[in-house]
């Protein structure tokens, strides 16, 4: 099989350096895809010789295994936005999957594009986003996104769909349902124009803009205090900050019945949803089950600002983190009989 692009395939690529939890054995093979024209072909040929294929983009969200991924790792390296805007239908921008997610918000809020700016900082790119819904601060991606164009592994098709199609959910969505079948090539996002902000929707980000929750705040201001909040929590990338060698929260929080929701202590956090289902803090339940920032003794340790990181304060394999994982979901289903799931994806290992 020829495998094409503009680099030649490379042997033994050690995953811990393509992600920012910094574990993760050796792939068989890594190719790297700058246009979208490869990243289609290179998957499909790949698919058509019958190899194993892990489609990589920003490595912020990846736990992979001590013994690495025994096939070939695609990494997404195209880069494009186009850009469509007019005074009454706001900024229509289709960017290309490999954009940085961080450097796409940042030019949204210097061109007074809102709706993305309570999203400053995750690390990733942009072609992650439609596949977790990825979010922060009261604002999710579904609720900007009006197209994401994908390459369809089972039917050999590129295949657009639209919002309604795309199966949304908290940190979900249809191309979360079906892992690996979609390739995500490019995301289009319907923005307004204007100095403010999208409504300031989470009290913590009202209480530090001076504003109440559902106001607007200037856009600019927005986006310096998300940074600064994430900053706070080691929700930055920071080569210097061990507590941001991590994989974000690495725990979702937990959707529970009402029934569910009873059981737990008075204090604990309860945030109805539309769907009838009750929210509550994975961080609070970690805390409570006793594991505090900073619990640990090894190299993969709660972090130190926020207890739903688990870090590697340098030197960690995956097992470490895996271990630790395992002992907080342990604790806290025995504590409060809750299971917490994982955020990252898990390529070659598994809670």
């Amino acid at each position: 099989m020829t495998v094409p692009g503009p680099d030649a395939a490379t042997a033994g690529t050690r995953l811990a350096d393509l992600t920012t939890l910094r574990v993760g054995g050796p792939a068989r093979n890594l190719v790297v895809a700058r246009t979208e024209a490869e990243l289609v072909e290179t998957v499909r040929a790949l698919d058509a010789a019958g190899q194993p294929v892990l489609v990589l983009g920003g490595g912020s969200n990846l736990l992979v295994g001590d013994e690495g991924f025994d096939g070939t790792v695609v990494q997404v390296a195209t880069r494009g936005i186009g850009e469509d805007v007019e005074s009454c239908s706001g900024a229509v921008l289709t960017v290309a999957a490999g954009e940085p997610w961080d450097e796409l918000v940042a030019s949204a809020v210097a061109r007074e594009y809102s709706g993305l700016e309570a999203m400053s900082g995750i690390p990733g790119l942009t072609g992650g986003t439609p596949i977790q819904n990825v979010g922060a601060y009261g604002a999710d991606v579904s609720q900007v996104i009006s197209m994401v164009r994908t390459w369809d592994r089972h039917t050999g098709q590129r295949r657009t769909f639209f919002p309604l199609d795309c199966g949304f959910g908290y940190r979900t969505s249809r191309f979360k349902a079906e892992p690996g079948r979609y390739v995500v090539l490019s995301v289009t996002f319907q923005l307004k124009l204007g100095s403010l902000s999208a409504p300031v929707r989470y009290p913590e980000l009202a209480r530090v803009l001076g504003v109440q929750p559902g106001e607007r705040a200037p856009i600019g201001e927005v986006r310096d205090a998300v940074l600064g909040l994430r900053a706070g929590k080691g929700m930055l990338l920071d080569e210097a900050d061990p507590d941001s060698w991590s994989a974000g929260s690495f725990f979702t929080n937990p959707l529970l019945s009402p029934d569910q929701a009873a059981l737990l202590p008075a204090e604990a956090p309860r945030y109805p949803q539309s769907d009838g289902t009750v929210k509550t803090s994975a961080a609070w339940l970690i805390e409570h089950a006793g594991f505090a920032r900073g619990y640990g003794t090894g190299p993969a340790r709660v972090s130190g600002k926020h207890t739903l990181a688990l870090t590697n304060r340098g030197g960690a394999a995956a097992a470490d983190v895996l271990a630790l994982a395992r002992e907080i979901r342990g604790g806290v289903g025995e504590r409060f009989g809750v299971i917490l799931v994982p955020e990252p994806v898990l390529v070659g290992c598994s809670l």
